[in-house]
This record gives C-alpha cells, structure tokens and sequence, in this order.
C-alpha cells in the first residue's frame, strides 16, 4: 500500500504522462525514457510530447533538456506510483464487488477514477477494503 497519498494540482493529460514515463522507465537501465517512446504509448506527435514535457519540467516533475532522454524527478515518481496504486485498487475493489469480468471496460471505468478520486476517499477504500478481506481470511479459517 502507498502512504501518505498527496494531493496534486495535475490535469489528468499530465498525470497520463507521467504513468507513461514511470511504466516505460521500468523496463529501462538508469530509467531513462525518450520522446519517441512516449510519442509512440500515447499515440500522439512527438511535438505534443515535447509541449508537455516543457510543463512537467516546469513543475519539477521530470528532468529533460530538449532532444535527450527523460526521467521522473521524485516528486514525478511519488505521483506517478499514486496513480498506478489508486488504479490497481480500484481495479481489485470494483472487480470483486461488481463482478466485473469486461477487462476493457474495467480498464476504461478505473483509468478515469484513478484521476478524480480524492485522497481521502481512495485511503478510505483502501482501509475498508483490507477490513473486509481480512475478515473473510477468518471466516475461512474457521
């Protein structure tokens, strides 16, 4: 579980970009991610990766100089890893309390949560949602 869930001031687009950088700069040595990668996931011109890169580095949220390879400051990682916590848990809530069995459709409902739940309320789930299986756990031990 991440702790300590920040509020960010970021557009949803923003927020978007930053999951793409993390999830690419995973499967890379030093984390490092290129413009055409991102370009490429997100299925956009390389010109509009560039604008937002421009915005996150204004915010501090990655480091790039303009032709070079990007990488997540902290703080971009921080939010990063949030957004892919709020997804993956609103993906196990929702699965299991509405038997949803449409991947894509799962997908598309906790992809759009992910960016508009507030804090309090995904650490709320979270707690709630640990209560309950901890207490089918017992039930089942019984």
């Amino acid at each position: 579980m991440v702790k300590n869930l920040i509020k960010t001031n970021l557009f949803e687009s923003q927020e978007d970009y930053l999951k793409i950088i993390y999830l690419i700069s995973k499967t890379k040595h030093g984390g490092w991610v290129s413009n055409g990668e991102i370009s490429l996931r997100l299925n956009v011109k390389p010109s509009s990766v560039s604008d937002m890169l421009h915005k996150l580095e204004d915010l501090g949220l990655i480091n790039w100089k303009p032709r070079s390879a990007i990488r997540l400051t902290e703080k971009g990682k921080i939010i990063a890893e949030q957004l892919i916590y709020r997804y993956k848990l609103m993906k196990i809530v929702i699965s299991n309390i509405f038997e949803i069995e449409d991947e894509n459709f799962l997908n598309e409902i906790c992809c759009k949560i992910e960016h508009d739940i507030p804090v309090e309320l995904c650490e709320s789930v979270s707690v709630q949602y640990q209560s309950i299986l901890n207490k089918s756990k017992k039930k089942d031990s019984s």
